[in-house]
């Protein structure tokens, strides 16, 4: 792989397969982005041709899991990698299981705007509420998949940090739609739909934290998963 971090190899071939692998994971990111995209807006909207075409789409993550796992698998046994090669290939294998996790989560974004159907409310009340936390989830995702593409580690950094908002928007999002719930019953079928909605988004800000975690894995040779936030961001500014 051409990248600063990534060590280059006497073999032209081993490097081919290494910047093969890493093309198919960004391509995999790119679409799972994309997904959610669609998903998010599917369910605001009411728009149920989005909404399946979100669902109808998730077999090709599916497939790029399935491919992405075997290269891995391929590129262990046929090169016996070692050291930076062995933990790129490792964070490339994890990463791939986040990315279809987060496909999963639009696939159920999108299954319950198809069932929800068009809204009888204006566009612009149906689950407003939804508006912020999927912005913000878009956000740290792309950034995460811009800290893999360059390897950096500050900004992955700083995307984990991000994730503290994301915590902190469904926690109130969902105190707030519950203090609803308690005051008008009838709000009730509505207020948990936002919630099941949220509580998929707040799973994909998860998956793009630990995305950023495996570019520190990767440069760093650090496993920073389990640890406080201030460890973290004290490991990717680590510059011996």
């Amino acid at each position: 792989m051409d990248k600063a971090h990534i060590s280059q190899h006497i073999s032209s071939q081993f490097n081919r397969e290494l910047q093969e692998l890493f093309s198919t994971v960004m391509q995999m990111g790119a679409l799972v982005q994309a997904q959610i995209i669609s998903a998010v807006d599917a369910l605001v909207t009411g728009n149920v041709e989005l909404a399946e075409q979100v669902i109808t789409s998730d077999h090709l993550i599916n497939a790029m899991e399935v491919r992405i796992d075997e290269e891995c698998a391929h590129i262990i046994a046929r090169r016996q990698p070692t050291a930076t090669d062995l933990r790129f290939i490792i964070a490339m294998a994890k990463s791939t299981t986040d990315l279809e996790r987060m496909g999963d989560e639009a696939e159920r974004i999108g299954h319950m705007a198809v069932r929800l159907g068009p809204a009888a409310e204006e566009p612009s009340r149906r689950f407003a509420e939804l508006g912020r936390l999927g912005r913000n989830v878009q956000q740290q995702l792309a950034e995460a998949l811009r800290a893999m593409d360059t390897l950096d580690t500050e900004l992955a950094a700083q995307v984990v940090r991000e994730d503290l908002s994301v915590d902190a928007d469904f926690e109130g999002l969902t105190r707030e739609l519950i203090t609803h719930m308690m005051e008008d019953p009838r709000s009730i079928p509505r207020a948990l739909n936002v919630i099941w909605a949220a509580r998929s988004l707040e799973r994909i800000g998860d998956r793009a934290r630990n995305l950023c975690e495996y570019v520190i894995y990767i440069v760093k040779g650090k496993d920073v998963r389990h640890t406080s936030l201030e460890d973290l961001e004290r490991e990717a500014r680590r510059t011996d």
